[in-house]
């Protein structure tokens, strides 16, 4: 295993960008929120700027109420913690942070009117709300953008020592490489117990400070070398008691600890913590699409679908006459898939390549492209000429949405196998099939057909163990950007 020098590594990622970043956004919010609060002071009451509260005690201007409330709406989310690094770029629940600390705040406005017997103006109330979690979300999405963007290049990351065995080492240093937008960059580890040699002769992918299972050790080795994070995976060989002491000595150094147990592709929704006899029990709750959930998934399908063909037909009139006038044969292509708990159903497309393409799939099959399990080319001669082009924007894909409306598949969901596929699939595999595959995912807003067989199988499987409305929504959303982008589409 690598070692280095004490000191050289690079200086904390922190430090000056630690302190930029939230002003960044609290500026953001500053200023979606005085607009806000401006376009319901001007819709509501017009230029008057005389316009007051109404009330026995006391007749306040709604030009001063805008400014206490755009203060303390202000505050309202900054105490939310929505502007803490840890959260800038994450995505979703920055977005939630935001709009769950709005609502509060709007439902303490309601709780001090009624309490106080005030009149305050609904319309005024009902303009401010919406407009401001719009420019609220939209600007911390265009901030988010931003930083995620230089985090991919190498900017606005923190530094993380890695303290665990040396398995548990590179897994979480391959997980934080993969996703370089959450702001961990791995620089060095710690093998409490281990050897600097390798059992297996391999090199680790990080420098290794120590490999001493003492506090002061640990500390020593973190001292000087630009650390910022430690985060403690599986395997640590460390007891408890010195673990509380080694956050005692980070704490006192400005340094985050972050505990990394060995749980992978679970997310926040499933995770529960529970404090029993001092220690943080993690509760990960078992993942059920049944009832009431089934119900809202399945209502979301036929509304999403019915819209979609309704506002789609003339795409789909266009896409069916260019297709029968460029080739011969017929305008819609019907594929046995399999469904939920191995059911077998016809899936509909509109047809990219020449009749009887299947038949020739055998003379191909050396030149596949694909990730193993799947047949992919990305110059198939089978495809025609209006193929590639529907293909390359994925509306061939659209008579999916009557496979929808059967109840076959959903919006979202897996990608639907063909039973060839499911044949050569491991066990744990088959956890795909636990609920209806989709006519998109996080296989398609993620690389569709570049993706390797395991991201693949990575990916459907962080759905079915993740399934959410909110998920739906963002990867439909997410999907519009893959299509325009065109990325792994062949």
């Amino acid at each position: 295993m690598a070692t280095i020098e004490r000191g050289a590594l690079v200086e904390s990622g922190t430090g000056k960008w630690c302190q930029f970043l939230p002003k960044l956004v609290g500026s953001v919010d500053a200023v979606a929120i005085i607009t806000a609060m401006a376009t319901a002071q001007l819709v509501r009451f017009g230029p008057d700027s005389h316009a007051q509260l109404p009330s026995d005690q006391f007749e306040p201007s709604y030009l001063t109420i805008s400014m206490v409330l755009t203060i303390v709406w202000w505050i309202s989310i900054g105490s939310s913690g929505s502007r803490n690094i840890r959260v800038l770029g994450t995505g979703i629940d920055e977005y939630k942070d935001v709009t769950k600390a709005t609502f509060y705040f709007f439902g303490g406005i309601a709780i001090f009117s009624y309490a106080f017997q005030l009149s305050t103006a609904r319309g005024y109330v009902g303009i401010a709300l919406p407009i401001g979690i719009i420019l609220l979300v939209v600007g911390r999405w265009t901030v988010s953008k931003w930083v995620r963007k230089n985090r991919r290049n190498g900017y606005f990351t923190r530094n993380v020592l890695i303290l665990g065995s040396p398995s548990a080492v590179e897994h979480l240093h391959e997980r934080l490489e993969s996703s370089p937008e959450a702001g961990y960059h791995a620089t060095a580890a710690a093998l409490p117990g281990f050897s600097f040699n390798s059992p297996s002769g391999d090199e680790l992918p990080l420098p290794v400070l120590t490999v001493s299972s003492h506090v002061r050790d640990i500390v020593a080795a973190i001292d000087g070398n630009g650390i910022d994070v430690v985060a403690i995976s599986a395997g640590s060989n460390i007891k408890p008691r010195k673990i509380r002491e080694l956050g005692w000595e980070l704490q006192a150094r400005s340094i985050s600890m972050v505990m990394a147990p060995a749980l992978t592709d679970i997310a926040g929704p499933r995770i529960h913590t529970q404090p029993v006899a001092g220690l943080p029990l993690i509760h990960v709750s078992t993942p059920k699409l049944v009832g009431f959930q089934a119900g809202i998934k399945r209502a979301f399908d036929i509304i999403g679908a019915a819209l979609a063909m309704l506002l789609l037909s003339p795409v789909f009139l266009i896409t069916a006459l260019a297709i029968r006038a460029g080739s011969p044969g017929p305008v819609f292509y019907e594929q046995e898939r399999v469904g939920t708990l191995g059911n077998v159903f016809q899936m509909f497309k509109f047809r990219s390549m020449i009749v009887n393409a299947d038949k020739l799939i055998d003379e191909l099959k050396d030149d596949s492209t694909g990730n193993g399990i799947l047949f992919k080319m990305k110059d198939d001669p089978r495809v025609t000429r209006v193929g590639a082009f529907i293909r390359r924007y994925s509306i061939d894909e659209l008579p999916q949405l009557w496979n929808v409306l059967k109840g076959d598949m959903s919006m979202v969901g897996p990608r639907p196998p063909l039973k060839s596929e499911v044949d050569q699939y491991e066990q744990y595999v088959e956890r795909r099939l636990l609920v209806k595959p989709g006519i998109t995912g996080l296989w398609q807003v993620s690389g569709r057909s570049d993706l390797t067989w395991d991201e693949s199988v990575r990916l459907d499987l962080f759905y079915v163990e993740n399934w959410s409305l909110i998920q739906d929504l963002t990867i439909l959303i997410r999907t519009v950007k893959a299509v325009l982008g065109k990325s792994g589409a062949y």
